[in-house]
């Protein structure tokens, strides 16, 4: 099995594909070329970064327009610069 590698401090993330189109209530149909992308991935690889603050299979936000997006082995796949990432989404307990 290959497998993609990040180098230096890149981190690499499996995006979420829409699939299909979506209709509301009232009947519109959204095309999925007119949906907007949330931008956060799954971590599924990190290079070589000291102490990175994310780990593999974390769910991370990242700064909109990053990177380099490429498709391997039928996933939708996005290589990000570490810097770019902005946030690590979390499950809290509710008060």
């Amino acid at each position: 099995m290959k497998e993609l590698q990040p180098l230096n401090d890149n981190v690499l993330l499996e995006l979420e594909t829409i699939k299909g189109e979506q209709t509301t209530t009232s009947g519109i149909i959204i095309p999925e070329s007119a949906k907007e992308k949330q931008p956060t991935g799954k971590v599924v690889a990190i290079g070589n970064i000291e102490n990175p603050g994310i780990a593999i299979g974390d769910t991370v936000l990242y700064k909109e327009f990053s990177g380099k997006e490429i498709k391997y082995e039928g996933k939708q796949l996005l290589f990000i610069p570490y810097p770019d990432v902005l946030a690590k989404i979390v499950e809290t307990d509710a008060i």
